[in-house]
């Protein structure tokens, strides 16, 4: 399995690339090619792409961690720059309206349905865990048994609790690697949940991990609960990230980084 960073907060060390708030990685596996959300502004990830060698036309599917704009945001983008449609691997309830305060903005998906499907997507949307292709399986709704990280409001001012968020998990063989966008169901929760569906132990966690801000009480169950590698950034916050790299090796992402099992 190769995993390349196409889209982080951070832009790494090759000429061309470029840095922005948001994530998208690129997994190739079993000849296969998955593009796992698509950061915030698609000029950028398809600067990335091209700076990378990524031909858009190459993607064999498209895997949405949840619906914030910061992980669909090129969607429109990565349609329009395809000769072929594209089969994109999500929750139903991408789409659901979304609000943050402090200012108070839209973080909801900035496209419709509609609009997708007109440029050539083809929509396969559960909340249950299935195999969507060889070695590639989607967790579906993520069960929560400890803290989460959910954030954001819903039109009708209620709290957002994320349902939507998902992980991709991949089969290595006696193992799996899971890829997350923001990990708003919680570090704890995604790992148990992956070795729960695939039946496999978590090699490594890739993603952000919305650590921003988090106590130091909350990092220590992380550090107590979670003995997979982490592959840490995005929302993960400098602090958090911190923390994980002395206590548990933690590694960080940026823009054009490659992991490879």
């Amino acid at each position: 399995m190769k995993v390349t960073v196409l889209y982080e907060n951070h832009a790494g060390f090759r000429k061309g690339l470029l840095g922005g708030h948001g994530f998208s990685a690129l997994v190739e596996h079993n000849g296969l090619r998955v593009l796992v959300d698509t950061g915030t502004d698609g000029d950028v990830l398809i600067n990335n792409m091209k700076v990378l060698g990524i031909e858009p036309d190459s993607i064999d599917y498209l895997f949405i961690t949840h619906g914030h704009y910061d992980h669909t945001g090129g969607m429109k983008a990565i349609l329009q720059a395809r000769s072929k449609p594209l089969r994109v691997i999500a929750h139903p309830g991408i789409f659901q309206r979304r609000i943050a305060l402090k200012p108070r903005r839209e973080i909801g998906i900035p496209f419709t349905r509609e609009e997708l499907e007109e440029l050539g997507a083809e929509f396969v949307l559960s909340e249950k865990p299935f195999e969507f292709a060889k070695g590639f399986m989607s967790s579906g709704e993520i069960e929560r048994t400890t803290w989460d990280r959910a954030v954001g409001y819903l039109p009708d001012g209620i709290r957002d609790p994320v349902k939507d968020d998902m992980a991709l998990v991949v089969d290595l063989g006696s193992e799996v690697a899971v890829i997350t966008g923001c990990g708003h169901s919680g570090v704890i929760n995604i790992v148990r949940h992956a070795e729960k569906v695939s039946k496999k132990p978590v090699k490594a966690l890739i993603g952000g991990l919305h650590l921003m801000g988090a106590k130091e009480e909350l990092l220590e169950d992380v550090i107590g609960n979670v003995k997979t590698k982490l592959y840490a950034g995005h929302c993960t916050g400098l602090e958090a990230f911190a923390y994980l790299r002395c206590r548990l090796g933690a590694e960080p992402l940026h823009v054009g980084k490659v992991i490879e099992f």
